[in-house]
């Protein structure tokens, strides 16, 4: 392994994010460069949902998106450490997952490469739903996540110093370059998720992968069984190369039906008052 990717989703310089990333590297005995992405610090504009970069390779949006993605080929692992913001991930995180269709063109320099996930939540239990936004994160885009905890400290530093905090970090670390941290049942059998949506008559939908099944409980615990659907997302590197031909599919397809769908939203252009942004003086 020669060089790591840290990918900090925390404004906050030197925070339990910063250090958390920088602590499981300490604890790699194997030698690696260590390279460290903040996302707060870099010009990623709002995906506009053209999915043009699917035809021309590349986003149309000039920002600093290009050096993100070079960054990523370059690297031969990741760890991923968001912190909570009113019991989800920092919003960087989902700036940044919402542009993947741009990594599309690079989907065989990315795919398979060990990750791990942290979550850090100031108060025990009220982390919501950020460990599913990371899991989310490095699924999108491809990474094989080798681990995935959840960490809970409020002030800088406090990451280190609380108990137990350290033994969470060593065993990320030890993951990064060894076997899978397999999670505790239930989890989803295809992609490994813990988080689900309860739907009635003992089935579920895993929340990451977004797969349905049904749930079971016995006297040796509850599991959860799960089939993949004719359409996944990111389950083999052939599942993500498939979903983006299906998506430039559907721009082909909008074209060939847009008089009758323009049809369709034309009643819809006039109704309500919009809410604009004062216009501001060019300094």
């Amino acid at each position: 392994m020669k060089q790591i990717l840290g990918i900090i989703c925390s404004p906050r310089k030197l925070g339990n994010n910063e250090i958390a990333v920088k602590e499981i590297s300490r604890r790699i005995s194997e030698h690696h460069a260590l390279k460290l992405l903040r996302l707060s610090d870099f010009n990623l504009r709002l995906c506009k949902g053209c999915y043009l970069c699917l035809f021309k390779n590349h986003c149309v949006l000039k920002d600093d998106l290009p050096v993100i993605i070079d960054a990523f080929c370059q690297a031969d692992a990741f760890i991923v450490s968001a912190p909570a913001y009113c019991l989800g991930a920092n919003a960087s995180l989902k700036v940044l997952a919402d542009r993947v269709l741009a990594f599309s063109g690079h989907v065989k320099e990315i795919w398979g490469k060990p990750a791990v996930g942290i979550s850090v939540a100031g108060l025990e239990g009220k982390e919501g739903f950020t460990k599913l936004n990371v899991d989310n994160f490095m699924r999108l885009f491809l990474m094989n996540v080798k681990a995935s905890e959840i960490i809970y400290a409020a002030l800088p530093g406090e990451i280190i110093i609380k108990e137990g905090n350290l033994s969470i970090l060593d065993r990320l670390a030890t993951a990064l370059t060894g076997d899978v941290i397999e999670p505790a049942e239930p989890r989803c059998p295809l992609c490994k998720g813990d988080t689900f949506r309860f739907l009635g008559d003992n089935r579920v939908r895993c929340m990451l992968c977004s797969n349905e099944g049904i749930v079971e409980a016995s006297d040796s615990g509850v599991r959860i069984h799960a089939q993949r659907s004719s359409h996944e997302l990111f389950l083999s590197e052939q599942d993500a190369m498939d979903h983006g031909q299906w998506l430039a599919g559907m721009k082909s397809k909008y074209q060939d039906n847009k008089t009758d769908l323009k049809a369709v939203t034309a009643p819809y252009k006039e109704i309500g008052e919009w809410i604009k942004p004062e216009k501001r003086e060019k300094i």
